[in-house]
């Protein structure tokens, strides 16, 4: 890329970042309602963008195969616990991903 390339490429991102951090503020005032149907996207949203990360990640899971899902299976039993147990969506994120990761390089 010459110079000029980069530049247009840095100036995009970062235009696209600023806009997509301030537009909602300048969109939804804190002095104004938030729109009801802004309000009912965030308590669908969530939850359906879980539910298509658990299908893309499972996809390619052959319990005919291989390990048989066992990591897949294991690594989502210890997400829900994890859930279960803190309510912390960060712990259980990254709780399953290392069981994941720590089952597929060394155990199976």
């Amino acid at each position: 890329m010459t110079f000029f390339q980069r530049l247009i490429t840095i100036s995009m991102v970062v235009l696209g970042t600023v806009l997509t951090r301030f537009l909602p503020f300048l969109l939804f005032p804190a002095g104004k309602p938030t729109p009801k149907y802004i309000q009912y996207l965030g308590k669908v949203l969530p939850p359906a963008v879980f539910g298509l990360l658990v299908v893309y990640c499972l996809k390619n899971v052959s319990v005919f195969s291989g390990s048989h899902g066992i990591p897949e299976a294991v690594s989502i039993a210890l997400v829900i616990v994890l859930h279960l147990w803190r309510r912390q969506m960060l712990l259980s994120i990254a709780g399953g991903t290392l069981c994941y990761m720590l089952l597929v390089q060394f155990i199976l």
